[in-house]
């Protein structure tokens, strides 16, 4: 599919401001500091505007949910207003994910394609709101990386883990007869995976690991258990989020969500279970049937 050069240069802005996440702030002046990632993604709004994938409605539901974060980062921990501002940012990144915030026209890319035999067809959007969401939150409330060892110690701790849940999940879902193996790469994987990852990885585990279980986390920090039961509520909720799908879906989802969860608690950083993630998705999508079987 063909896409018009200006929806396509939406899109690319918005992954770039997503990378430059991880970029160091720039400093202009003495004074002026500015963060890489608020350049790409003020562009990639100007372009949307002009694309037509965003609406001016949306740069009232992207300013909303940006001031509730920022408020809810730069508040006194644990005070009412932290704990407001909190919640606001949570409700809103979920209108974000969901679709229920006005002013964005999400296109579609790849509409009812059958990739196998025996296949559901599927189709898949590209999300402006939804990856706003995380890159949002990636960028104002997640923990992240920011050295060469961390990147070192969290790749050694994230492997294993990667490799449990891709064989657990993928499995069960081999067994109950969900999926079959059937490796390909077709023409639309490419799109499929970029997609996947910066508009849908991104913000699924910046919402359910970086914000809810981090905080849960901290909340529950000196209750025995506590670290295991925001592992166990993160897994849970995420398995939820995709009723949709149905219960076996649901069923396989929360398996996952526990190895993403899993991921998070042993390093802290939003990273491993963005590589968890990520890699489960792409050995369903490459290794596997997709969405499902008929």
């Amino acid at each position: 599919m063909i896409f018009p050069a200006t929806i396509f240069l939406t899109f690319a802005l918005l992954a770039f401001a997503i990378l430059a996440v991880w970029l160091k702030p720039l400093r202009i002046g003495e004074r002026a500091v500015i963060a890489p990632w608020t350049v790409f993604f003020i562009a990639a709004i100007a372009c949307g505007l002009t694309a037509g994938v965003l609406r001016p409605a949306a740069l009232v539901s992207l300013a909303a949910f940006g001031g509730a974060a920022y408020v809810a980062i730069t508040s006194k921990p644990k005070s009412l207003q932290s704990y407001f501002f909190g919640i606001c940012t949570a409700l809103l990144a979920l209108g974000l994910a969901l679709h229920r915030l006005p002013g964005f026209n999400n296109p579609l890319i790849i509409a009812n394609t059958t990739l196998s035999v025996g296949a559901a067809a599927f189709s898949q959007y590209a999300n402006f709101d939804k990856g706003s969401a995380g890159l949002i939150l990636l960028a104002l409330l997640c923990r992240r990386a920011e050295t060469a060892p961390e990147w070192g110690s969290l790749f050694k701790q994230t492997w294993p883990v990667a490799l449990v849940t891709i064989a657990a999940v993928l499995g069960l879902a081999t067994c109950i007869a969900y999926v079959k193996p059937d490796l390909k790469f077709t023409q639309v994987s490419a799109l499929f995976l970029a997609t996947n990852l910066f508009f849908t990885v991104v913000a699924e585990e910046a919402f359910f690991r970086g914000l809810l279980q981090d905080r849960l986390a901290l909340s529950l920090a000196n209750v025995r258990f506590g670290r295991s039961a925001a592992i166990v509520c993160s897994a849970l909720l995420f398995g939820a989020a995709h009723a949709a799908g149905g219960g076996v879906y649901v069923m396989l989802a929360t398996l996952a969500g526990f190895g993403y969860a899993y991921a998070y608690h042993l390093t802290r950083r939003i990273e491993a279970p963005i590589i968890v993630h990520f890699a489960v998705n792409a050995v369903h999508f490459i290794g596997f049937t997709y969405p499902h079987l008929n």
